[in-house]
């Protein structure tokens, strides 16, 4: 539900600004949002018992100096009672910046480590077949083979040992 919501300010923030702007607006809100990892801030913006000035007033501290939409963003947001809606607003303002640029970020999961060259052929590769411009980061893990996930795309592409050896005795055992 809260998505929903913050689409809606995401969509009011965009409309009628440049892309150079919006991802000004994103890194004011990106530091703000860093804000939110810490239980004692958690704790002040969801309490009852502080102000909802002063808690906007902690809330613009973060940023040096913040502009006047991402202001009156987060004054709007403490007059609604939705300053908890900030990480979301910041992570769907990300997703409406990749579409703009058409520049995405994926995952490859793997079970060791790729080299800088094999990640660089990848994103090449990716970059051409789906006409964007792609970085893509390595994550290792205990996935028995590689895995590339465009989240903001939609994009799951997977090779798996596992799922090779099924597929490989199904087709022997129908064979005989």
């Amino acid at each position: 539900m809260s998505i929903l919501v913050a689409k809606r300010y995401v969509k009011a923030l965009i409309k009628d600004r440049d892309v150079s702007d919006i991802v000004s607006i994103d890194k004011q809100l990106e530091t703000i949002e860093s804000a939110f990892c810490s239980e004692k801030f958690l704790s002040i913006i969801s309490s009852v018992d502080v102000d909802v000035d002063k808690k906007i007033e902690l809330i613009l501290s973060f940023v040096d100096t913040p502009m006047l939409s991402v202001k009156n963003l987060i004054e709007l947001l403490g007059e609604k009672g939705r300053l908890n809606l900030i990480p979301d607003i910041s992570k769907e303002l990300k997703k409406q910046i990749a579409v703009l640029t058409n520049s995405y970020e994926g995952v490859v999961y793997s079970n060791e480590s790729l080299s800088s060259g094999y990640l660089t052929d990848m994103e090449s590769s990716f970059s051409k077949k789906f006409n964007i411009k792609l970085s893509l980061k390595n994550v290792v893990c205990d996935y028995d083979g590689i895995k590339v996930d465009i989240d903001d795309l939609g994009i799951e592409i997977g090779f798996s040992q596992e799922r090779l050896k099924a597929q490989m005795i199904d087709h022997i055992l129908k064979a005989v």
